[in-house]
């Protein structure tokens, strides 16, 4: 319905009835069913009929999904949005990801050009896409079909087969999204200005919160950015309760909530900032984490002894702890071959290195934290064992870990177990704040995950279909979900994760993971009884004027 004719109706309606003729419960369970463009013209009418959207809207958080494989981008386009604004929403933040056939640029405007300047957007080329089907309501998990050989030559030979997008709109309310771009260095487009980032995370989110630390941050970096520094820091300078997910490698285009852009940055952090100053009668929006790991430890833990960096690899001997035989790369992989036997065919190798080292974001005084982070192996030789990217020391003690199909389904179970856990803790949530009691029969609810997972854990890896949105669908059917394959998964977690003990720094921060799946949970409490939502003023909000602009401009 076009936003003219529906205001017509409206008027015609308020002329004739008013609210005691027709009652509010009828007002809003009307409006409740509208489209979030019609729903945004209708709260432009009057104060009554503006303070019942907000009480629509406010009630609780909106996360809306769809995915389209139409072979046309226009139209795709089209189907993912009319899906996820079929219902009551204003949208906070937009994600898209789309496949390596279609243009990233003309994906990226089509969809700016369906949401207001001030809407902060992100537009990927994912590895496949996760979701559930905007025309058929099928869940479906698709990779793209792309050989290596393409994929270098950014050439694609079966171009029908990579077309697909999808879209996940946000509305949280009592949070504000923004995006921090990280920049690069003016005289050495080589460097990162990590701590520059880092500072304008805090900046902006003590502006908006009051508090140095977000309560969420999804990251995206380019595929040719290695993102391991950038994540030693955030780990050290915010609070253990930040959410850290995201895509660790793809090409992307961004909009951030002021309508600018850069064309090219090395990553972009979407934040989830908590307001200081909400209105009252809003509840909280929690971040929960759980990731599927896809790597077991194997053989004997190394510590390495003559190592060479370039900026793309790593070149290194070691020593065994029950020999202190200098060995090089190829008797390492012969020990490691060794120990594996004939368990695994085809095994993808990655180190996992424990660094302790000195860190520091601007003038802070320097402090020594331990980190956890894999290198994927790429071969050895009687002289080097040779790793993908820099940042190992001689003296870092690591350990050989293997791609592993049987950890993948154990450790999915296990995030399907505390999924489960969840939900129970939602039917049991007791609220602290009024003494342990629940008020008016209103518990956590779970509202929505996406899940980032490896390109790796495909048909091929598993043996069998839908392994990584079975936790989710199994514990909240028809609770919004989705995702993306990536190259390389974000996740803030710890070393415990991979069964680790306290000899190979039990309590290392590991936020960079290999043929994982990284679960981004969101749940929400309810507010207290007393609190009540503020209506706006009358006639347009900004946060209902997108939607009327854009229509006004067809």
């Amino acid at each position: 319905m076009k936003i003219r004719s529906l205001r017509s109706l409206e008027k015609n309606l308020k002329s004739s009835l008013s609210l005691d003729d027709i009652g509010e419960d009828l007002i809003q369970n009307v409006l409740s069913r509208l489209p979030a463009q019609s729903f945004a013209s209708a709260a432009c009418v009057s104060r009554s009929w503006n303070s019942i959207c907000n009480r629509i809207l406010f009630s609780s958080p909106k996360l809306s999904s769809a995915i389209s494989f139409n072979p046309l981008l226009e139209d795709a386009v089209s189907e993912v949005v009319e899906k996820v604004l079929s219902k009551p929403t204003r949208p906070h933040f937009v994600l898209a990801s789309i496949g390596p056939s279609f243009s990233l640029r003309q994906a990226h405007q089509l969809i700016n050009g369906n949401f207001g300047f001030h809407i902060p957007v992100v537009v990927n080329v994912s590895e496949g896409i996760i979701g559930r089907d905007s025309l058929t309501d099928e869940f479906r998990e698709v990779q793209w079909e792309v050989t290596e050989e393409e994929d270098l030559a950014g050439v694609l030979q079966n171009e029908n087969v990579n077309r697909g997008i999808i879209l996940t709109v946000g509305f949280l309310p009592g949070l504000k999204a923004s995006i921090i771009p990280l920049l690069f260095e003016k005289k050495d487009p080589r460097r990162f200005l990590i701590d520059e980032f880092v500072i304008s995370i805090k900046e902006y989110t003590s502006s908006v919160s009051g508090h140095a630390s977000p309560g969420g941050i999804l990251l995206f970096t380019d595929r040719a950015t290695d993102i391991k520094p950038v994540l030693q820091k955030l780990d050290y300078a915010f609070s253990l309760d930040t959410v850290i997910v995201g895509d660790g490698g793809s090409k992307f285009l961004y909009r951030s909530d002021d309508g600018s852009y850069t064309t090219r940055v090395p990553a972009v952090a979407l934040l989830f900032v908590n307001e200081r100053n909400k209105p009252p009668g809003i509840g909280e929006t929690k971040f929960h984490v759980m990731i599927s790991t896809g790597l077991s430890p194997l053989g004997s833990t190394y510590k390495a002894v003559s190592v060479k960096c370039n900026k793309t690899s790593t070149w290194l001997t070691a020593i065994r702890d029950t020999l202190h035989e200098d060995l090089d790369g190829q008797s390492i992989l012969d020990e490691i071959y060794d120990e594996l036997g004939d368990r695994i065919q085809f095994p993808v190798f990655y180190l996992g290195v424990t660094k302790r080292r000195r860190c520091s974001v601007g003038l802070e005084k320097v402090r020594r934290i331990t980190f956890h982070e894999f290198h994927e192996v790429l071969s050895g030789n009687e002289e080097y064992l040779f790793v993908k990217s820099d940042g190992i020391k001689s003296g870092d003690l690591f350990r050989f870990y293997l791609s592993d199909s049987k950890a993948a389904l154990s450790s999915c179970n296990e995030v399907s177990d505390k999924l489960r856990h969840l939900k129970l803790d939602s039917c049991n949530y007791t609220d602290d704040r009024v003494g342990g009691s629940v008020t008016n029969g209103k518990k956590r609810e779970v509202f929505g995950g996406i899940v980032f997972s490896c390109c790796g854990r495909g048909d091929s890896f598993f043996g069998q279909h839908r392994i990584d949105s079975s936790p989710f669908l199994e514990n909240f059917p028809g609770v919004t979900f989705g995702g993306t394959y990536c190259n390389g998964e974000i996740g803030r977690g710890n070393l415990s994760l991979y069964g680790q003990g306290n000899e190979e720094g039990g309590d290392a921060r590991c936020s960079w993971h290999a043929f994982s799946a990284v679960y981004l949970i969101m749940s929400y409490t309810p507010p207290l009884p007393q609190g009540k939502i503020v209506s706006t003023e009358p006639g347009c909000s900004s946060s209902n004027q997108w939607f009327v602009d854009r229509e006004l401009r067809t």
